[in-house]
């Protein structure tokens, strides 16, 4: 049995910002909420072209705005009469989460300790986990159509994340259709340098993913010019049996 997985959060999809954007973020994230007069300033740039940004930012869900009143001279967007409305801008949860990039480097170490684990049960346990939880980012993605149309988009989610693949179709010797899913580019390289583990991870995600057997048909650790998973196609999607999860040997 797989373990059951939690549900996706919100943070496991990275938001990508401009180069000019994300100054404009960290002045935020270091001085909390700001004004349009300000954020101008600092950044040495017109107060129209700031307002072009927070909008955009806005949109995004990265930026919130709240109204201030002002008690006197000043105040958070410069000089304004008593009593008057100002705007102030600050980060909403999202934009808190644009911050640093070191999710490689962590992924490297959590996976070191999983090779620590002693135990062949509690390591096949794991790697289930991780393979299930893989396979929840990216399931809401996936639509519930035909194996072929998974698989296609399967394909797609791959190639957004800048990895180079595609798809084969032959023959297994018994008659039956067979899809070949090729991985020219390792999604995990300083992983799979460790650790042949995490090709079990994704073969299980695969697996998952478009509702049926996976197997590892070739490995760039065993020599290979790329990693390929095969995929039979005569028994349709949501026949996956995912029986006991081992180690790709």
């Amino acid at each position: 049995m797989v373990a059951s997985r939690p549900a996706p959060t919100a943070s496991a999809k990275r938001t990508e910002l401009r180069a000019s954007d994300s100054v404009l973020v960290e002045l935020l994230r270091t001085n909390g909420k700001t004004g349009v007069g300000e954020l101008a300033s600092a950044l040495r740039v017109t107060a129209t072209a700031v307002r072009q940004r927070l909008e955009r930012l806005m949109r995004e869900g990265i930026v919130t705005r709240e109204v201030v009143i002002t008690s006197g001279e000043g105040g958070a967007s410069g000089a304004r009469r008593r009593g008057r409305p100002a705007h102030v801008y600050g980060l909403t949860e999202k934009g808190e989460r644009t911050g640093g990039d070191n999710f490689r480097d962590l992924a490297v170490v959590l996976w070191s300790e999983i090779r620590r684990v002693e135990s062949p049960e509690v390591r096949r346990g794991l790697l289930s986990r991780v393979g299930s939880a893989m396979a929840g980012l990216y399931e809401d993605q996936i639509s519930d159509g035909t194996l072929n149309e998974r698989l296609e988009r399967m394909v797609e989610l791959l190639r957004e994340r800048q990895i180079t693949c595609g798809v084969e179709f032959a023959t297994e010797p018994g008659g039956n259709p067979l899809a070949v899913l090729t991985n020219h580019v390792c999604p995990y390289p300083e992983i799979a340098e460790l650790d042949r583990g995490i090709c079990a991870a994704e073969r299980l995600m695969l697996q998952e993913l478009l509702g049926t057997s996976v197997s590892l048909a070739s490995c760039r650790l065993d020599g290979a010019d790329c990693c390929r998973f095969a995929i039979p196609l005569s028994g349709g999607a949501g026949q996956a049996d995912p029986g006991p999860v081992a180690e790709e040997s």
